[in-house]
């Protein structure tokens, strides 16, 4: 059980739409929940994600949606901060 919980969770962030579009760094595309926005995206049928996203949509967008959902509303902090400019620098070690 442990086993296929790990494969799915390996598959899952592989696949994650959140994480693709964290380093993307595409001019003028979505930064507050832009996994989800992607995800809603190719399951409306989108066609050029790369172009307004910077990354590529997932294969399986509707089973990445939870996912994607859960790590952008963790990360909304961060998010709005780099949307209204505040620079964030987070440096890790002595």
């Amino acid at each position: 059980m442990n086993k296929l919980l790990m494969v799915l969770l390996a598959l899952q962030l592989a696949g994650c739409a959140t994480a693709r579009t964290l380093n993307a760094a595409q001019p003028g595309a979505p930064v507050v929940y832009s996994g989800t926005r992607l995800d809603l995206y190719a399951m409306n049928g989108g066609c050029c994600a790369k172009d307004r996203f910077g990354a590529e949509a997932p294969s399986y967008p509707n089973v990445d949606l939870p996912a994607s959902a859960l790590l952008d509303t963790l990360l909304l902090p961060l998010s709005v901060l780099t949307v209204i400019g505040v620079g964030f620098q987070a440096t890790g070690g002595l």
